[in-house]
Parts: C-alpha cells; sequence; structure tokens
C-alpha cells in the first residue's frame, strides 16, 4: 500500500497512483468484461512480459482494485477479476477506450488504418 499520508496536489495524482502506467489500466480494461485467467490477459496482452502481468496485479491487488482467486484443485488454478471497488473505475476506462478510438481516427484521418488487435473492437462492443 502507497503512503496514506501522502499530500496529492490534485486528485488527478492519486488515481494515477492506482492505475497509472503501461499496463495497469489495459489490464483493468479487460477484467471490466470479466473474470480472466493469467493466460487469457497474456493473450489479450501480447506484449507484456509474464515478469510484469505478474507485478501489475500484485499491485492492483494491493490496491484493493483486483481480487485473486485461487482454487484449490490440480492443476492450480487462479482468476483475476474487479472488486467492487475496482469496479467504480468501469466508465473512466471505457471513456478512455473510445477516447483512444476518436484519436486514432483523428491521427490517420484518411488513411485506412489497422488495428493492433481488431478482434477486441468486436468482442468488447464499446
Amino acid at each position: 500500500m502507497k503512503d496514506p499520508d501522502k499530500i496529492y496536489n490534485t486528485a488527478v495524482e492519486a488515481t494515477l497512483e492506482v492505475i497509472g502506467g503501461k499496463w495497469k489500466t489495459v489490464i483493468l480494461f479487460h477484467l471490466t468484461f470479466g473474470k480472466k485467467r493469467n493466460n487469457e490477459l497474456k493473450i489479450l496482452i501480447p506484449s507484456i512480459t509474464q515478469k510484469m502481468l505478474t507485478q501489475q496485479l500484485r499491485e492492483l491487488e494491493e490496491e484493493g482494485v483486483v481480487l485473486r482467486i485461487s482454487y484449490n484443485q490440480v492443476p492450480p488454478r487462479v482468476e483475476y477479476e474487479l472488486t467492487d471497488y475496482g469496479w467504480s473505475l468501469k466508465e473512466i476506462l471505457h471513456l478512455m477506450c473510445r477516447w483512444g478510438d476518436s484519436h486514432i481516427e483523428r491521427k490517420h484521418e484518411g488513411r485506412a488504418t489497422v488495428l493492433a488487435n481488431p478482434q477486441l473492437k468486436d468482442l468488447y462492443d464499446i
């Protein structure tokens, strides 16, 4: 957990302390569509390393926005899902996605663009 006595100049700093960085928002975005196993997240985020995925999930779990569910079975099975607190991020994450779509279109006006993972748009219908 972060320093509880830390003073922020703006609430945006507090938000970014929890969800900031290259991967946390992407992980959280995927979890807004339901529980995911580690290997599912790796498939959805192919350029993240296993070490980084594990680290980011642990940090999100420490912040109370992600819940790690471990099933007592062989082989072991672990799933990740948003906590009730984590679900409060859904709207902002989906707004960020829509803004990103608009940004990509604006940046590539008049040119055909290829999304890195076009199945996501159909899969998530956002």
